[in-house]
């Protein structure tokens, strides 16, 4: 099949959560010979990754304008430069999943999560994503959905059934530490975050909430936002000599802070299936979630649930924690990875389902 991906920044994945799925998903499907394209909004020097065709295209640097204008200019270059299915990300996107169908290509839409809750959006960003909420139920040809819990939502709300496939990880530890040590960190005696800087992901709360453990451990808060630098400031405004904020870190590095954490914060608290949570288990992290329906779905009862207001407590209950069952809560985690949430999985899902639309439209 030709396949064309929608909707991110684009590959080599440098950003957040859809990149690393678009990265994943496609180099997976180009190695079982399928011709996959993906739409960049960054200009590299190379036209090719690791099979992967990469078509750049321009975009406006605006927080509410960049994803849907470069989504529309790709739209409209996919549309003249035909394929077999389109796979778009972002409920934001809707409005443009029907655009091909007209001219008889498959679209299937993976929405994410309820993107209107999200802090950092005004009232007219959070109106455009209740309205693209309903457009996604009848502009696509299938809604993908990444968690059982978006799942219901658009049934109980819309009467709308989705496909549901979860994101995924690699499971299995890093042995190498050298980027923690660089980092100032000790392996095994640092707390994780990571996630981008945003308002609705509680870096600052789980910074303040980690000050007020009385504690020789460290916390590695990691990442970064394009549009939230007055929140990221506010974040970085600490004199605790424990905490480091590095920014963000990609690829071998992050790989290496997972594998080497104490435990892992997951403190989100609006999306679908948050990748953060899934590659830290998968890495045999302990992993403190904050106690909302999507976390607690992927978590599986092999983590720490905590509440805002005591999130200090259950870090306290996390160091107190016998090695023995920290060290098994983590196997679990691992475990439930490699069962629930592999990459190859998605990838014979999704590969399964684009299959089955192309089939639908040709009949």
């Amino acid at each position: 099949m030709r396949i064309a991906l929608l909707g991110t920044r684009g590959i080599p994945a440098s950003y957040g959560g859809f990149e690393t799925f678009a990265e994943q998903l496609s180099t997976r499907l180009a190695s079982r010979g399928h011709k996959v394209f993906v739409y960049c909004r960054n200009r590299l020097p190379q036209t090719e990754y690791r099979g992967v065709d990469l078509r750049y295209l321009p975009a406006i640097r605006h927080k509410y304008l960049e994803t849907i204008v470069h989504t529309g200019l790709a739209t409209l270059h996919l549309i003249s430069h035909r394929t077999d299915a389109a796979l778009y990300c972002n409920a934001a996107n809707a409005i443009f999943t029907w655009w091909p169908r007209w001219f008889g290509i498959p679209v299937a839409l993976n929405v994410d999560g309820i993107e209107r809750k999200r802090v950092k959006w005004n009232r007219l960003a959070k109106g455009w994503y209740r309205l693209s909420e309903w457009l996604a139920t009848f502009c696509p040809t299938a809604i993908v959905t990444d968690a059982r819990a978006i799942q219901d939502y658009y049934r109980e709300r819309y009467g709308k059934p989705t496909v549901f496939i979860p994101y995924g990880a690699d499971a299995g530890r890093i042995e190498d530490w050298s980027l923690v040590t660089r980092l100032g960190l000790e392996p095994g005696r640092y707390f994780l975050y990571v996630s981008r800087m945003e308002p609705e992901n509680r870096a600052l709360e789980v910074r303040q909430a980690f000050e007020s453990v009385s504690t020789p451990y460290r916390l590695a808060l990691v990442g970064d936002a394009p549009y939230a630098q007055e929140y990221i400031r506010r974040v970085r405004d600490t004199r605790d000599p424990r905490v480091v904020i590095p920014g963000a870190i990609y690829g071998e590095g992050y790989r290496q802070l997972g594998s080497h954490c104490f435990a892992y914060i997951h403190a989100t608290e609006v999306g679908g299936t948050h990748p953060a949570l899934i590659e830290a288990m998968g890495r045999g992290a302990l992993v403190l979630y904050r106690n909302t329906p999507e976390n607690a779905e992927v978590a599986g009862g092999v983590g720490i649930p905590f509440e805002p207001e005591d999130l200090a407590d259950q870090l306290r209950l996390a160091l107190d924690m016998a090695e023995e069952e920290r060290t098994l809560l983590g196997r679990k985690a691992m475990d439930r990875v490699r069962e629930r949430y592999s990459w190859e999985a998605v990838t014979d899902a999704y590969e399964s389902l684009l299959t089955g639309l192309l089939r639908q439209t040709e009949a």
